[in-house]
C-alpha cells in the first residue's frame, strides 16, 4: 500500500495546479473549481490501477475534465448544451494572428474575462493548449475528441477570442494579448 502511495502522489501530486486551473476556466468559480479538483484526485486515486505510467498530466487532466463536466451537468446543464454556431465564430481581419496576440498582452483582466465568455468546448481547449501546454494529440485524449476537432475547436476559439478583444474597442489590448499571465 506504501508503495502504492508514493507512486500515486509521484503521478499526481505536481500536477495539482494544471488540475486547478483547468477546472478553475471550466467552471468560472474558485470554489467550485477546488470541488472539482478534489473529487477528481478521489477518482484518480480510486482508479489509479488503471494508469500505465507515462507521464501523469495528461491522464489526471482527463479526470479532472470529466469530473468537472460531471459536476456542470449536475449544477448548470444549460451551459453545455449551447450550440455550436459556425457563421458566428467566421470573421475577417487584418489585425495581428492569434498566436501574435496571445504573445503581446499587458492587459490580463480583459483577456481573463474574454477568456471567461468563451463556450466551454473552446475555453477547454484554449486552457489545455495555451495555458497548460499541451499537444494537440494530448488534448484530443483528454477531450475525448477527434484531433481534427481540436484543431478546428482551437482556430474558432482563437478567433472568437480575438473578436472578442477587437469589439471592446481596445486596439492596444487587442494587439497585446497574452495568456501566459495566468
Amino acid at each position: 500500500m506504501e508503495n502504492f502511495l508514493q507512486n500515486f502522489e509521484e503521478a499526481a501530486l505536481p500536477h495539482l495546479r494544471a488540475a486547478y486551473n483547468l477546472a478553475r476556466w471550466l467552471t468560472r468559480n474558485e470554489m467550485d473549481a477546488e470541488d472539482v479538483v478534489q473529487e477528481a484526485y478521489l477518482r484518480a486515486f480510486k482508479h489509479f490501477g488503471s494508469f500505465h505510467g507515462g507521464d501523469g498530466r495528461p491522464w489526471l487532466l482527463t479526470i479532472v475534465r470529466n469530473t468537472a463536466y460531471s459536476w456542470m451537468q449536475h449544477n448548470r446543464s444549460p451551459e453545455l448544451t449551447i450550440p455550436l454556431d459556425d457563421e458566428l465564430h467566421e470573421i475577417e481581419s487584418k489585425d495581428l494572428n492569434p498566436e501574435a496576440l496571445l504573445l503581446q498582452s499587458t492587459d490580463s483582466q480583459i483577456v481573463k474575462q474574454a477568456l471567461e465568455e468563451l463556450p466551454v468546448e473552446f475555453r477547454e481547449v484554449i486552457v489545455l493548449r495555451e495555458l497548460e501546454g499541451l499537444s494537440y494529440k494530448e488534448i484530443a485524449d483528454v477531450a475525448e475528441i477527434p484531433l481534427g476537432t481540436v484543431m478546428s475547436r482551437l482556430a474558432r476559439a482563437r478567433k472568437r477570442l480575438q473578436q472578442s478583444l477587437a469589439s471592446r474597442g481596445s486596439k492596444e489590448t487587442s494587439r497585446e494579448l497574452a495568456v501566459g499571465a495566468y
